[in-house]
């Protein structure tokens, strides 16, 4: 275990309020790295992805950088711009 997972954890352990925080930070961030790795795994540039999109380059870093709020239309386009279908599980 590396120095910040030891951290995190024994942070969450006395710090319930930081445990919360941490985990949907977490979320949010992975959704990001998800949504960035497909583009990149798909050969595309960011500037790629906002002209089928028909938005901005700027539009598709915050989206891949700020996650938190992303709606499920804007995943499924984004989906789409990559040539790949959206799926969500739920998982326990």
């Amino acid at each position: 275990m590396s120095d910040l997972q030891r951290y995190i954890e024994q942070r969450s352990q006395r710090d319930p309020e930081f445990a919360e925080g941490f985990e949907s930070g977490y979320a949010d961030f992975r959704v990001g790295v998800m949504l960035r790795q497909a583009r990149e795994k798909a050969g595309l540039t960011q500037e790629q992805v906002a002209n089928r999109l028909g938005t901005k380059k700027s539009a598709i870093s915050r989206i891949e950088n700020h996650a938190e709020d992303i709606r499920l239309s804007t995943l499924r386009a984004y989906a789409k711009a990559l040539g790949a279908e959206l799926q969500i599980q739920f998982v326990n």
